[in-house]
């Protein structure tokens, strides 16, 4: 709950920020010279795409926690038993350790959308955000998939 209260909190603090970016090109396109409608249009683009990346990571967010309330019903959840560092970080070898098996898992079952679930969190927990986001798009992704009268696999 705390992460999701961070999120909004944040989400609206840059929401906040594209309407002031925007408004401010806005007054620049207004004043009508070639120079402040060129600079309008340029602080114009910021806000876009800022909106459109801040869109885009709620989207896969709250997709994301679709598919971990589902495995939680099914009692599919990772176990989060990693050994821990005396300042709460994850053991690099206890995250490495369950990284490999999550792989194995998902070598094994690579159409299973709750493997590449538990894939994704075994490399976040490894640090590996980059492919963390990757394995858990792979896992939205064949859970879109799924014919809709499979509720298993």
């Amino acid at each position: 709950m705390r992460a999701k209260i961070t999120y909004a909190v944040t989400a609206l603090a840059l929401i906040a920020y594209f309407v002031l970016a925007g408004s401010r090109g806005v007054m620049l396109v207004q004043v009508g010279t070639p120079l402040t409608v060129t600079l309008g249009c340029a602080v114009l683009v910021l806000p876009a795409v800022g909106l459109w990346f801040l869109w885009k990571n709620t989207q896969f967010a709250r997709r994301a926690g679709v598919l971990a309330t589902e495995l939680e019903a099914e009692g599919g959840l990772p176990v989060d038993d990693l050994k821990r560092t005396p300042s709460g970080r994850i053991d690099r070898d206890s995250a490495d350790a369950v990284f490999a098996l999550r792989k194995a898992e998902t070598e094994a079952a690579p159409e299973d959308w709750r493997s590449w679930f538990r894939l994704a969190v075994a490399y976040h927990d490894a640090r590996d955000t980059t492919r963390a986001r990757k394995a858990m798009q792979r896992a939205i992704q064949l859970h879109d998939a799924r014919p809709a009268a499979d509720t298993r696999g």
